[in-house]
């Protein structure tokens, strides 16, 4: 909800996944994001925005402990 479609993608119908990869760590601060897959236009900047503009994530645990995860997730651009 927090995405805001890039002009320059909306004139040109540019529509399809950003596949982005960062570390939660374990404060659950998000770290080292990267754009793995783009598809132009702005839309990975925007991806890269918005993910690192999240909240603190719950970290990942490993025998109880809080631990740094790596972590990838799809960004969805489609145009209604």
């Amino acid at each position: 909800e927090n995405i805001q479609y890039p002009s320059k993608a909306k004139e040109n119908n540019i529509m399809g996944q950003v596949i982005v990869t960062f570390v939660v760590e374990k404060d659950g601060r998000v770290t080292n994001v990267v754009v793995k897959r783009d598809i132009g236009a702005g839309c990975g900047d925007e991806a890269k925005r918005v993910i690192q503009s999240l909240p603190k994530w719950n970290p990942g645990k490993q025998r109880g402990k809080a631990v740094r995860s790596y972590f990838t997730l799809p960004v969805s651009f489609t145009l209604k």
